[in-house]
């Protein structure tokens, strides 16, 4: 675990001397300034999870030294020594932003309680501020994951009994099909599921950029680099970690977090030494990483340590049943949040979604029944308001059945075509009637009564 960054300012060398001798033991990273100005310059340049600031000192006092810096401080929790101790300038030093007050002389047991609790509150703070930026979204582990065919409870099985490991964990799936849920899933249902979840895309950012944002970097590091600044390892320590798109890394990039896996710390840019660091790993990819190891595009070593165990997420197209249930789901999301009162989605707009290939999976889905719900005037999604791609595709893959039909009767018509949809709903269930019966919308009495009229025994 990295050590907390700590800065002592006090004009006096004693004080300074004692204070880092005695806190050093404590896993604290040590800085310290004689004062304010010497200070300012210092968390210009660096960050600190803590001070321990005096108040009386020359050139700029403690007081002044925290009105000056509110921005620079916002992050940081300082607390207040000194001599002169009052509750009146215990009252100002708070009202400056300062976080306790200690008066001078102290006993060691009152430095480390108080900066207990102020780890203790900053902790809080954190988890309170994440917890307000992810109000309204579901939070709730795999819940989240929606439908019940056997293709998607099968992973989240897989998923539930890996959650409480620190085991490495690949994802692995086309686009679209959720592999981000599954992750967030594993880490609320770990014993890290009180930390920040952090996620970040390893193909969208340049090889150079994704090193500093994973391990951060240091002062004068390179050109722009105008102060410390902390990587996702570092942010994520004693949590988890989600590397999506991980077959995207560049070789260089494949190299150092195999590093990361092996030796379980980092080094951030610019610097000669090393932090421990704590974080759980689950990476995602759309490619094959086999086959990309057979191509020499991506390390063979790297391949076998992410791939502890391996999650493949199934396509839409292989868990078609769980599309009605997705359609709901989205409909009420976007209920709430478009201001709309759509209900639900006529027959004819579900057939034509049910044929459908969807080689975006669930996202794709997602934006089809969005893009409805705007184009629809009803509470309906109706077939006009389904995208033509995808109408004119299941016109295209429709081979059988009705296309081939040559007369104009419309009851003879709508009887084929009731009977080929019987046959693809017992075909997609594996032969289970009450399945079938589920994803045609009718009752079960009513396709066994359609199976025998229409001679479907088999």
């Amino acid at each position: 675990m990295h050590k907390k960054r700590l800065l002592i300012v006090d004009d006096e060398e004693n004080m300074r001397h004692m204070l880092k001798a005695m806190l050093s033991r404590y896993e604290y990273a040590i800085s310290a300034a004689e004062d304010g100005l010497e200070a300012t310059e210092i968390i210009s340049r660096s960050e600190f999870d803590f001070i321990l600031c005096d108040i009386r000192m020359p050139k700029m006092d403690g007081l002044s030294f925290l009105n000056q810096n509110s921005k620079l401080l916002y992050n940081t929790t300082v607390i207040m020594m000194s001599a002169y101790g009052s509750i009146d300038l215990a009252l100002e030093a708070m009202k400056a932003g300062a976080y306790d007050f200690i008066s001078k002389p102290f006993k060691t047991d009152e430095v480390l309680l108080t900066l207990k609790k102020a780890e203790e509150r900053e902790q809080l703070k954190r988890e309170n501020i994440y917890l307000k930026k992810e109000l309204g979204k579901r939070t709730d582990g795999f819940l989240n994951i929606i439908g019940q065919s056997k293709a998607i409870r099968s992973t989240i099985d897989l998923a539930e009994k890996v959650a409480p490991y620190t085991t490495t964990v690949l994802v692995t799936g086309e686009s679209g099909t959720g592999k981000e849920l599954i992750a967030r899933g594993i880490h609320a249902a770990s014993p890290r599921a009180s930390k920040r979840f952090f996620a970040i895309n390893c193909g969208s950012i340049p090889g150079d950029l994704l090193e500093t944002e994973l391990f951060g970097y240091l002062k004068g590091s390179f050109t722009g680099a105008d102060k410390d600044k902390k990587g996702l390892f570092e942010e994520a320590d004693g949590s988890t970690l989600f590397l999506d798109e991980v077959g995207e890394l560049p070789m260089a990039m494949q190299v150092k977090l195999l590093r990361v896996l092996q030796e379980n710390e980092i080094r951030p840019v610019g610097a000669s030494y090393v932090t421990k660091t704590d974080v759980r790993i689950i990476t995602a990819t759309a490619k094959n990483l086999h086959d990309e190891v057979g191509k020499g595009t991506f390390r063979e070593d790297l391949y076998y340590r992410l791939n502890v165990l391996s999650i493949p997420l199934p396509p839409l197209r292989e868990r078609i049943d769980d599309l009605p249930d997705l359609c709901k789901f989205f409909i009420e999301k976007y209920n709430s949040e478009l201001n709309c009162s759509v209900r639900n989605i006529t027959p004819e707009a579900m057939s034509v979604l049910l044929r459908h290939h969807w080689p975006g999976n669930i996202r794709e889905l997602e934006n089809v029944i969005q893009r409805g719900m705007v184009l629809t005037d009803e509470d309906t999604i109706a077939l006009n308001h389904i995208p033509q791609t995808i109408t004119d595709y299941t016109k295209c893959t429709a081979k059988d059945g009705l296309l081939r039909y040559d007369g104009y009767s419309i009851k003879y018509a709508q009887k084929q075509l009731e009977a080929e949809m019987i046959e693809m709903a017992l075909e997609k269930t594996g032969g289970n009637k009450s399945k079938a019966a589920t994803l045609l919308e009718i009752s079960y009495p009513s396709l066994l009564n359609k199976i025998k009229v229409y001679d479907l025994q088999k």
